[in-house]
């Protein structure tokens, strides 16, 4: 089991889980975070950091579709232990729907 990035960091990217994580699991891209699912170890303390809800218990659905982005994404973009900067812009997007969808073009699983 493993815990995933879901589309409510999109745009948002708080980064508040990335200092509790006891594995080192985050890695960061310009839009969003993502989990790798192979370095998980599942201890949830992540989920309640993440101040938009978008961190799931996973696999999320039968599908798989978060679990294949949190896998592509951590196979590419750099690993961060340190919280960031969240961007400024980030309280537009907040509560925003669809966010994977519209602004990331480059996934195709």
């Amino acid at each position: 089991m493993t815990y995933l990035v879901t589309d409510a960091c999109v745009r948002c990217k708080y980064m508040d889980c990335v200092e509790v994580c006891p594995v080192n699991c985050f890695y960061v891209g310009d839009s969003f975070l993502v989990i790798n699912p192979t370095e998980c170890i599942d201890c949830g303390v992540c989920e309640p950091e993440c101040p938009v809800d978008a961190i799931i218990p996973g696999p999320d659905d039968a599908s798989g579709k978060w679990l294949a982005i949190n896998t592509h994404y951590a196979s590419l973009w750099p690993n961060i232990t340190v919280k960031g900067e969240p961007p400024a812009d980030r309280e537009a997007f907040r509560d925003m729907s669809g966010k994977f969808e519209r602004y990331i073009k480059d996934f195709s699983a």
